[in-house]
């Protein structure tokens, strides 16, 4: 059974994916709501079946690629997506399947660190997933 702590956490996003939803129903061009009703969705995905969890995450990419559609310089974006194709790579149950989602992650990390090469956690987050992204669990066929 899940503890009250998580059941709040569950609606309080479950909550801001409905707010986001209407917020975006009356102005779809606000990348900063994008931004957080898909940062709402990964945490969801939490909460879920790996199918549905797989499912959330593709609508966050989505939310994502599009608030950066409407606004390229947005780095939270950036940072959700790089993060949210290695939810997904993690998810994935075939191997060779997971490369191409930890290679996008890489792209966007890479992108980051490109625009503010002193930020460390960009560094770091580049750094992790390239070792990810090459390692012996990628490469077994």
């Amino acid at each position: 059974m899940e503890s009250s702590s998580e059941l709040d956490r569950l609606h309080f996003f479950e909550q801001a994916c409905k707010i986001s939803e209407a917020t975006y129903a009356s102005n779809p061009l606000d990348a900063d709501n994008l931004i957080r009703w898909a940062g709402a969705l990964l945490e969801l995905c939490q909460f879920q079946s790996i199918p549905d969890s797989q499912k959330m995450i593709q609508d966050a990419i989505s939310k994502l690629e599009e608030a950066l559609s409407i606004n390229p310089k947005k780095h939270n974006a950036l940072w959700c997506l790089g993060n949210a194709q290695t939810s997904f790579a993690f998810l994935t149950n075939k191997e060779d399947e997971a490369g191409p989602y930890f290679e996008k992650a890489a792209q966007y990390f890479q992108q980051l660190v490109d625009e503010d090469p002193s930020n460390e956690i960009y560094m770091k987050s580049l750094e992790i997933s390239a070792k990810v992204g090459l390692s012996p669990y990628l490469q077994r066929q």
